[in-house]
């Protein structure tokens, strides 16, 4: 089921299957958030609970002798979310872990998904309760993706990413096949520089794990005119740029908690860089904002 925000700037919907973002316009009528063609990547905007990425062989051990059995990106991004509030600004989905989801990851949660217009600014605030008895494990992280180029007549090319500041860095090399990471062999990416010129074979391997950032917003914008998109991700330590190796007229800014295994972990959930907990009872909150230009 389809819900919609609007104020004097922007029309936001939202599908209650994923609890996902599912359109951004603006007055201009321009759409920035892609549109979910199948051919390329089915999807929007999901949500990813409680793994960011994948975990070996979907596989790890957790808790007191437990074991979670999940695929990339969680339990809930395909699961139907109930709306249990709208007001003229903002909207509320949430999910309780089911039978099924208790198999695969066994903790009993509530995970709510607000979202909060504001002016061009649209808020995602995750909010996740552990219902358990136990302190409950997790991760957290958005993956929107966004029309690039916003009109047809330009090109990938015409677009950049701008960080909050200059950044030198390098990325780790990530496992098409596995979906994990390879921490062992890092490539320079950023040398004392803000922009990042956007172009299709910068994802010819998969993801741009951008593990070293020291911003905490980037900004997609044309060479040729003020449209463009903010992200803001100061709660988000991790920022992943991914778009499909077809050449697909869009790129994901994704805003991660953490991180698919990686090479130098092992199997222990507990073990994965940033995890989070959340104690039996306890409601943690994160959030982070798009801000359209």
């Amino acid at each position: 089921m389809e819900y919609t925000l609007k104020n004097k700037k922007l029309t936001v919907v939202f599908e209650s299957k994923g609890a996902t973002l599912h359109s951004i316009k603006d007055n201009d009528g321009v759409e920035y958030l892609w549109e979910g063609n199948p051919e390329y990547w089915s999807g929007q905007a999901p949500v990813l609970f409680p793994i960011c990425g994948s975990i070996r062989d979907d596989k790890a051990q957790i808790g007191n002798r437990k074991q979670t059995n999940m695929p990339r990106h969680g339990v809930v991004r395909k699961k139907e979310f109930k709306c249990v509030e709208q007001t003229e600004n903002s909207i509320l989905f949430e999910i309780e872990s089911n039978e099924e989801m208790l198999a695969q990851y066994p903790y009993e949660f509530k995970l709510g998904i607000n979202y909060i217009l504001e002016g061009k600014k649209i808020t995602t605030r995750y909010i996740i309760e552990n219902k358990d008895k136990e302190i409950m494990p997790f991760q957290i992280g958005g993956h929107p993706g966004f029309h690039c180029p916003l009109y047809k007549e330009e090109s990938y090319e015409d677009y950049e990413l701008v960080f909050e500041q200059k950044e030198t860095c390098t990325v780790p090399t990530p496992v098409t096949e596995t979906g994990l990471i390879d921490m062992e062999h890092r490539s320079e990416f950023l040398k004392d520089t803000d922009t990042l010129p956007l172009k299709h074979d910068l994802f010819s391997v998969d993801a741009v794990i951008l593990d070293q950032l020291k911003s905490r917003a980037v900004t997609l914008k044309s060479k040729k005119h003020n449209k463009g998109i903010r992200i803001d991700f100061n709660q988000f330590p991790y920022l992943i740029l991914w778009s499909t190796a077809k050449e697909a007229d869009f790129v994901a800014l994704e805003p991660w908690i953490g991180l698919s295994t990686c090479s130098d972990e092992g199997d222990k959930f507990e073990e994965k860089r940033n995890i989070q907990y959340a104690q039996a009872g306890e409601v943690k909150e994160y959030e982070f904002h798009i801000n359209i230009l």
